[in-house]
């Protein structure tokens, strides 16, 4: 696969990323835009889980805010489409807000 077809498809899912990892390995030359964009996706999906914990939690204990943290929660979603707009233009620029926390975090990339 070329870099930007592995680069966007590490932003379909965690089975995506998965392909997009082993591909990215077993390369002989390795690709930053590639690597970059695995870290963000990564980034991305940690980051989905951790606010999806935090707004069970909240949901539970405020049911009454039950609709606008399900909105929160389409969240994730808008910074994959971001991510994806980004590897589609060949550009290493991090995802809004969290794209810079998950910057050169990830050492089992390199």
């Amino acid at each position: 696969m070329k870099n930007k077809t592995l680069a966007i498809v590490a932003y379909i899912t965690l089975i995506g990323w998965v392909i997009a990892y082993f591909q990215y390995k077993n390369n002989n030359e390795k690709s930053s835009l590639v690597r970059y964009h695995l870290a963000q996706a990564l980034g991305i999906f940690i980051f989905s889980i951790a606010l999806m914990i935090v707004l069970g939690i909240i949901a539970s204990v405020i049911p009454t805010l039950g609709t606008i943290l399900s909105i929160a929660g389409l969240l994730p979603l808008i910074l994959l489409i971001l991510g994806i707009i980004s590897a589609s233009n060949e550009v290493m620029s991090p995802v809004p807000g969290i794209g810079k926390l998950f910057e050169n975090k990830f050492s089992f990339l390199n």
